[in-house]
């Protein structure tokens, strides 16, 4: 073994060391650790360049101030006892009966502005990303006795003291989802909605499951506020394929052997449109987003939409008192693929008017959307929803009739009999069948 040392470094400030070793399985010879240099963007594939580039998005505070003590007083009397008048978008104080409205979210932030001059991704702070390790169960100390008060917020949003009788609303957006920006309160009562579902069940009853009769209980429907996110978009969609117009047409052989051709013109055929969107809603709850249609009907939720989301309130829990809610799970990066997709629709449907001279049909080869700014805003829809789960194999059906909160807007799955489904068709076929018979005849 050699008893060989390195030479000594020399001491501070007199000089330069001397060069270290070069040789194989020197420090030299190592690659550079990930992030030891800046890495130049413009050398990067575009879809990752993109994204780099991007820029962080940028928030917008929707947070009640006067609100985050959990308490939500009377501007005349103080009173925690509020409620919101039914059938209006007015909170009513229970005990000097003052009422007022809370402001609309679209006024009181410059939401539905600008539109066309949106970059980037703006996000309003109730829509931010929600934190994983941020407990369900807010607690608030009450300020009239001290006592503790806590929320469950998986499934509500209001509590009382049990001591003083004091009402607490998480009103703090706190990151686990369930404080939105906004709410869009009910104006179908109750009473109302019962009597739709009631209304759309009769008219399908002849066909209906046996069991589900005999169940059907249209009172246990339940008013649940939905978690959105509603969306503002700047975007442009390219679309190309081909399109043919008939030029002729005309027949060859005769009897069973008859044969109809057709000539036609085939063009190339490109479209861009840029255009922007104002309030489309996208349902921000993985479960309700889930469209399985072997296992559930979540399907029925978009059925009913529009909701005037122009007329959402700033967020204030009072008006959730009485109802039940969903919380949001869902960020604005997962919803952004679904974004594109809703877009790209919307694309489509903007450039059909300048292809519809084209009377074969145009068939799009490819299709591309770029969203160049958007805005995001959470927001709590009101809806009546009334379940029944069919049992059978893979955990059986889950069926929902719902009901717009705002339009009473009402539609639904109802389980049926399939035999009589089948009776009826084979009855109806063979009744056609008659009259065609009949008609020819004479």
């Amino acid at each position: 073994m050699s008893n060989t040392m390195p030479p000594p470094l020399p001491p501070s400030g007199a000089g330069t060391p001397p060069p270290l070793p070069t040789g194989p399985g020197s420090p030299r010879d190592v690659p550079p650790l990930p992030g030891s240099f800046p890495i130049d963007p413009d050398t990067l594939p575009k879809p990752i360049r993109d994204e780099i580039l991007a820029p962080d998005p940028v928030a917008i505070d929707t947070a009640s101030e006067e609100l985050k003590d959990g308490q939500n007083h009377c501007p005349k009397c103080g009173s925690t006892e509020i409620r919101q008048r039914p059938g209006t978008d007015q909170l009513i104080c229970l005990y000097c009966r003052n009422e007022w409205t809370a402001a609309r979210v679209e006024e009181a932030f410059g939401l539905g502005e600008n539109i066309d001059q949106l970059e980037g991704t703006v996000v309003a702070s109730g829509a931010q990303d929600i934190a994983a390790d941020v407990s369900s169960i807010v607690t608030f100390k009450c300020t009239g006795c001290g006592a503790e008060v806590s929320v469950n917020t998986e499934n509500a949003m209001t509590a009382r003291c049990h001591w003083c009788r004091h009402v607490f609303g998480v009103n703090e957006q706190i990151a686990n989802g369930a404080v939105p920006d906004a709410v869009l309160p009910f104006h179908i009562k109750k009473d109302d909605a019962v009597a739709r579902i009631r209304q759309f069940v009769d008219k399908r009853r002849l066909f209906a499951l046996k069991a589900f009769k005999e169940q059907f209980t249209p009172e246990n429907v339940v008013g649940v506020y939905l978690p959105y996110m509603i969306v503002d978009a700047k975007a442009s969609a390219g679309v190309a394929g081909h399109g043919e117009i008939e030029t002729r047409r005309y027949t060859q052989g005769s009897g069973d052997d008859k044969k109809t051709y057709y000539d036609a013109d085939v063009y190339a055929v490109e479209r861009h449109v840029d255009f922007t969107v104002d309030d489309l809603p996208m349902e921000s709850s993985a479960m309700r987003g889930n469209l399985d249609t072997g296992r559930n009907t979540n399907n029925i939720i978009n059925t009913i939409l529009p909701f005037d989301t122009k007329n959402a309130v700033t967020w204030n829990a009072s008006y959730l008192s009485g109802f039940t809610s969903e919380k949001r799970d869902q960020n604005v990066e997962q919803l952004m693929p679904h974004l594109e997709d809703q877009l790209l629709s919307i694309g489509r449907s903007q450039v059909e008017a300048s292809v519809s001279h084209y009377d074969r049909g145009v068939r799009w080869e490819q299709e591309s959307v770029a969203v160049h700014g958007s805005r995001w805003v959470s927001m709590y829809l009101p809806v009546w929803l009334y379940s029944y789960h069919q049992p059978g194999s893979n955990g059986g059906m889950l069926h929902y009739i719902a009901v717009n909160g705002r339009t009473g807007e009402t539609m639904g799955s109802v389980p049926v009999q399939q035999w009589k489904l089948l009776l009826t068709a084979i009855t109806v076929g063979t009744f056609l069948e008659g009259i065609a018979f009949w008609i020819l005849g004479n």
